[in-house]
């Protein structure tokens, strides 16, 4: 994914208000996400040579509209559909409108009611995130199945399953109510949570991080944080987002090899960023009923304000990692935990609780488990099995640059 325009900027901003405005107005959720990402399609062609219009959003609803009454003639199904439509739309909805007629709708934010749409449970945790990525992020299938690596007609057959999926469902464009409104967000969440982490530390391939990739998760939280303002895990996970990109420019190098925390320039930190989200996850622990985000926040925050990993408050970290892997026990956690509580009381003590994870078969193999295995064998002076671990762990990452980290970390100790 390259680096994104202006205009992208517009298209993207746009694309969840044309959509939530088509839906409302035809239903068919599917066929008129394939109209706005052909009106998205138009634009970035037209837009460039002819300028851009005075009125963008009236402009793509206009072009989708189009398309969608082309499809629909084509089908033969202009009548059935329609008796369907008026079935379900209130009377006053029944007149085409103009595009000046659409203000007030075109203005109407349903950024929330596609998130969650794309996340609804019928659909699988990949086509969901594909699903937000193209619908709700303005991205083309191309954009996003390069992101993730994976070929265009994978990523393409994924789309067309969540949409089945929804259409089979019968879900509705309304949001859900009570019980499951709160289950609903924390799916939400989840999924930009890891299309953020996939941006951050891409799981395979060349580059340590998809910088664009990263950017759109945290354009869709905040627009989540814009319209759920008081909720403390969305603007936990905010808070948690700009913590951590706020090291990005500090973790490669030049050449893009890997540079672990430990290593880094933190005057290469974006402090703006730190300061944002400090005063955020500051404001909500404040306020709100504790959450996994906001824990983590936490934990980021104290990163970001120590000067070096020596000088950081692992005391701290280590009280928030007990109190996260109390609330939402997790392997990973679990690791981290284990890093931390190697920085207190040794490192010793963290291979110990490290060694709670063997059994655990959602992280059997997982790379990240020996490397960490590996740091703790090194600093507790076990060179030998921590050589054997940092290649274990080499051979087990997809990622290019981690891969390198690790067998350069191995390399010096077999010289000691």
């Amino acid at each position: 994914m390259s680096t994104r325009t202006p205009l992208e900027d517009l298209l993207r901003a746009l694309a969840p208000r044309v959509l939530g405005l088509l839906v409302r107005r035809h239903g068919q959720f599917g066929q008129c996400e394939d109209a706005v990402q052909e009106a998205l399609l138009a634009a970035a062609v037209q837009w460039p040579e002819q300028g851009t219009p005075d009125d963008p959003a009236a402009w793509l609803i206009t072009v989708a509209d189009r398309r969608l009454t082309d499809l629909w003639r084509s089908e033969g199904a202009r009548r059935r559909r329609e008796e369907t439509a008026a079935a379900r739309v209130p009377a006053d909805e029944l007149v085409v409108r103009s595009p000046g007629e659409d203000e007030g709708v075109r203005h109407h934010d349903d950024t929330l009611a596609l998130l969650f749409l794309c996340c609804h449970p019928a659909v699988s945790p990949a086509s969901q995130l594909a699903l937000t990525l193209r619908a709700v992020g303005g991205l083309s299938t191309a954009e996003i199945a390069h992101a993730f690596l994976v070929p265009e007609s994978t990523l393409a057959q994924r789309i067309s399953r969540a949409k089945q999926a929804i259409r089979s469902s019968g879900a509705t464009f309304e949001p859900p109510v009570g019980p499951q409104r709160a289950e609903r967000l924390r799916v939400v969440l989840h999924v930009l949570y890891l299309i953020f982490n996939e941006g951050y530390t891409a799981t395979s391939g060349p580059d340590l991080q998809r910088t664009d990739l990263a950017a759109e998760a945290l354009r869709l939280t905040r627009q989540v944080h814009r319209l759920l303002p008081d909720d403390g895990e969305v603007a936990g996970l905010l808070a948690l987002m700009l913590l951590t990109d706020a090291r990005r420019p500090a973790r490669t190098t030049r050449d893009g090899a890997m540079v672990p925390l430990t290593e880094q320039d933190r005057g290469l930190w974006d402090r703006a960023a730190i300061q944002a989200g400090t005063e955020l996850i500051t404001r909500t622990m404040a306020r709100s009923a504790l959450g996994p985000y906001q824990l983590q926040a936490a934990i980021a925050a104290v990163h970001a304000s120590a000067p070096s990993t020596e000088n950081t408050d692992w005391r701290e970290i280590l009280i928030l990692y007990k109190i996260l892997d109390r609330i939402a026990p997790n392997p990973m956690v679990t690791l981290n935990r284990a890093v931390a509580t190697a920085m207190v009381h040794g490192p010793r003590a963290g291979l110990d609780l490290l060694e709670t994870l063997a059994a655990d078969k959602r992280v059997a193999g997982h790379h990240r488990v020996a490397a960490v295995r590996a740091h703790l064998l090194e600093r507790s002076g076990e060179h030998a099995a921590a050589q054997e671990c940092y290649l274990a762990a080499a051979r087990r990452t997809y990622s290019i640059p981690e891969r390198r980290y690790l067998e350069s970390r191995a390399a010096r100790l077999g010289g000691t």
